[in-house]
Formats: C-alpha cells, sequence, structure tokens
C-alpha cells in the first residue's frame, strides 16, 4: 500500500494530492470545451454508407476526497484522495454486410494519496482487481511507483461478429450482460458491476464465443462460452430468452466455473410502472450455511424491483430492488470461520456475489429526468445489520461530448474497530466525488 509519512498531504485538511487532481481536471475540461470534440471519427466509408471504419475515442478524469473513521487498521491517514484517469480508444469496422470487428484499448493512470489505506480501493471507483473469464488478462503495468502511482494499459474489447441472416455470432473479447437488475442481479454470471460503482458505462470485457440463433418471432437462444485459464475458471451458459404479450422473460441453464446454475428472470409493465425479478440457484462444490436451504451445496440469489415514471415537471423517477444472495455472509460483524471468509471474499472479486451480506436494498430517487441537469439520490441498505450508505449525485452535460458528474457517499451504521467491520457499510468512508467525460 502507500507510506503513512507521505509529504503529499496535509494532516486534518485537503490532500496535495487532491488539489494537483482538481487543477488537471479543471485544466482537461477547458480544453475540451475550446477544442468542441465530436464522437465517432470516420476513417473510411464506402459510398452507400454500409461498409466503414471509425474511431471513437475517451477521456474520463474521477477523483474522490475521502475522510475514514477512527480506524488506523484500515485507514492509516483520516484524509486521503484518489485521482484516476481513463483513456480509451475504440476501432469499429464493417468490411460487409456479414462480418463486423471491434478494438478497444484502454490506459488507466491512478494517483494515490499517503496512507490511504481502504480507501484507495473504494468510492465508486472501478474494481482492480483482474477480470475473470479471460485466458490471459492482456492487462500490463506501465509505470509503478512506490503503490502511490500506477499506470496501466489493456486490451479490453477484441471481437469478430458475424451475421448470417438473423443468426449473430460472436467470437472474441466482448462484453456479455444477462438480467433484468438495475443494481443488483442474480442471472447476470459473467462480470455484473458493483452496485457503489459510478460509472456503468464500460462492462469489463471477457474471452468468449457467443451464438445467438433467434426461435419463431418472439423467443431466441443465446448461447455463451466464456473462458478462463482453465476449465474450472470458464463459464457455458445457455439461454431462452422470448416474449408473451408484455412480459419479457428469460431462462438460463449452465456450468459456471464450479458450479451449476439455473436461473430466470422476468420483466412486465404493471399500469404506468413496471416490475422486474430475478431468481438463480447454484449448486456449488462448497458448503453454505443458507438461510433457504439449512447446511448444504445449494446457494440462491434472487432480486425483486420495481419503478416509476412520475409526469411532475421535467420528470420523477423512482426506483427499488431487493436482493438476496446466499453467498454473502449471514452477519458479516461476526465471521469466525477462515474458510467461509477465503470463499465469500473469492466469490465477492469473481462478481459471483455484489454484497457481503445476505440482504440489500436500493432505493433510487431522481428529480428532473428530462432536464439538462438532473438530481438524484440513492440509498443502499442492508437489513440485516442497519447499516447503509447514502448517494446523492448530479449530472451536467455541457454538449454531447462534455459531460460532469458530482457525487458524495455518506454511510451510517456501526463502523470498524481495529479492522474488522461492525456492519456491511458502515466502515465506509465519507468520500466526495467528481468525473468528467469527454468524447471526441
Amino acid at each position: 500500500m502507500t507510506r503513512a509519512n507521505d509529504s503529499s498531504r496535509l494532516r486534518g485538511g485537503l490532500p496535495l494530492a487532491m488539489g494537483a487532481a482538481a487543477t488537471a481536471g479543471f485544466t482537461l475540461l477547458c480544453l475540451a470545451l475550446w477544442s468542441h470534440p465530436a464522437r465517432a471519427v470516420e476513417l473510411w466509408s464506402s459510398p452507400s454508407g454500409d461498409r466503414y471504419c471509425s474511431l471513437d475515442t475517451s477521456l474520463k478524469w474521477t477523483s474522490t476526497l475521502s475522510r475514514a473513521p477512527s480506524d488506523t487498521v484500515l485507514y492509516p491517514e483520516e484524509w486521503s484522495a484518489v485521482s484516476l484517469w481513463r483513456f480509451r480508444a475504440v476501432l469499429s469496422a464493417r468490411p460487409g454486410r456479414v462480418l463486423a470487428a471491434q478494438l478497444a484499448y484502454e490506459q488507466r493512470a491512478r494517483l494515490l494519496s499517503g496512507g490511504a489505506g481502504v480507501a484507495g480501493a473504494w468510492g465508486g471507483l472501478p474494481s482492480t482487481a483482474e477480470a475473470p473469464y479471460r485466458v490471459r488478462q492482456l492487462d500490463a503495468s506501465l509505470v509503478e511507483v512506490d503503490g502511490s502511482l500506477s499506470v496501466r494499459h489493456e486490451l479490453d474489447r477484441a471481437f469478430l461478429a458475424a451475421s448470417f441472416g438473423r443468426v449473430d455470432l460472436v467470437v472474441g473479447r466482448q462484453a456479455i450482460g444477462w438480467g433484468r437488475g438495475v443494481y443488483f442481479s442474480a442471472v447476470d454470471v459473467f462480470v455484473p458491476f458493483s452496485p457503489l460503482e459510478s460509472d456503468r458505462e464500460w462492462r469489463r470485457g471477457i474471452d468468449a464465443a457467443r451464438l445467438v440463433v433467434p426461435i419463431g418471432d418472439n423467443a431466441s437462444l443465446d448461447a455463451a462460452a466464456a473462458f478462463g485459464e482453465s476449465r474450472e475458471e470458464s463459464a457455458f451458459m445457455g439461454r431462452l430468452r422470448g416474449y408473451i404479450g408484455d412480459v419479457d422473460g428469460e431462462l438460463i441453464v449452465g456450468r459456471r466455473c464450479e458450479d451449476d446454475v439455473y436461473g430466470a428472470s422476468a420483466s412486465l409493465p404493471v399500469g404506468d410502472a413496471e416490475l422486474h425479478g430475478e431468481v438463480a440457484l447454484f449448486d456449488t462444490p462448497d458448503e453454505f450455511t443458507s438461510d433457504l436451504f439449512g447446511t448444504g451445496a445449494l446457494a440462491m440469489k434472487a432480486v425483486a424491483g420495481g419503478s416509476y415514471n412520475f409526469d411532475w415537471g421535467d420528470g420523477f423517477y423512482v426506483m427499488a430492488e431487493y436482493h438476496y444472495s446466499g453467498f454473502g455472509f449471514r452477519d458479516v460483524a461476526r465471521v469466525s470461520d477462515a474458510s467461509e471468509l477465503e470463499n465469500v471474499l473469492e466469490r465477492y472479486v469473481r462478481g459471483d456475489t455484489q454484497v457481503l451480506g445476505r440482504h440489500a436494498t436500493a432505493v433510487q430517487v431522481i428529480w428532473g429526468a428530462g432536464a439538462a441537469i438532473p438530481l438524484g439520490i440513492l440509498w443502499i441498505a442492508s437489513p440485516a445489520d442497519g447499516s447503509g450508505i447514502v448517494i446523492p449525485f448530479a449530472t451536467w452535460s455541457f454538449s454531447d461530448s462534455v459531460t460532469l458528474a458530482a457525487s458524495a457517499y455518506v454511510p451510517h451504521g456501526s463502523g470498524s474497530e481495529a479492522g474488522i467491520p461492525g456492519s456491511e457499510y458502515g466502515a465506509a468512508p465519507v468520500s466526495g466525488l467528481l468525473q468528467m467525460s469527454f468524447y471526441y
């Protein structure tokens, strides 16, 4: 980790690293506004426009400032800051009506203030863990400076797609997302987002082959094989998706790593509201003390939620979800079994579970959903221990090419002592986040 006596911070005040990051970020914003960037540079196109090659580039600057609880084991310093710069270039090509291809290359620079501790990997930033379901990561370090500065680059997309009539085949590094959940998921078995992640624009790519075959006019069969370094780290999944009236549903079956998976999800309108749900059963080689099945190898995940748009002013959107994860701890504050701790953390990093506990809820309200500057608030909480995080947020769209987002993370619940959390969310630091996105 970083050094506790780093001279790049001020005790009891704003870290100098945060000030430097903010100066750099606003300088980039001024340059972006001055240059009037445009999306999707067309490198080549046929006269008819059905064959082309284009380049999309984007730059994101994200900085967080955190004030940690008084637990020096997890947080050596009270104040800490993290800045992340992401440059992404996406080359898309369609040489003919049948074939298409895409490459996405990304560089990331992460700067941490001294003594950030756990706060350096928190605050809504993307995970620094290796992506699952990759034969080779193709994610390497360019610069490492004493744990405070890290510059990496990654090949995040590299796939070839073919369309044979209504049949689609995609082979290579690609993004696959299943399910109906907004913040939680039971059937998104590949690389789901964390419910606290602030930026969900780019799902991490996995090495996979995916075939989509239509069955009639209202259904399709989706087969996906995602490959890791071994068969035990790979996934072979099938999905049957279809429509019956206003009901959109799917059935999922397959094997993920060493788990047999059976799942279903559906969404439907009820009056002016929307309801969605997911449920999945995992037959695992592990022994879980499940609330539903007793002691055994069966674990269940489920999501139930709904949303409603009120026609008030510029729009008033409300969403709520409940999530159960049989992979989580029964009590986050009372973990005595070392093997259980290792198993849950391994599944959490891989994305098998998005929460450390068994139960979680999310409530989101957005005011002015159709306005230029929508304001919102998100509350993610654990009904089991009463802890949670309140996240107010706002987004400004200066143009199609420049966006500024701001949010805060305010936890509540029992904190931590000597590195041992008293609740799922109560030990998190109070954080503020700024993000600027430039699209060229």
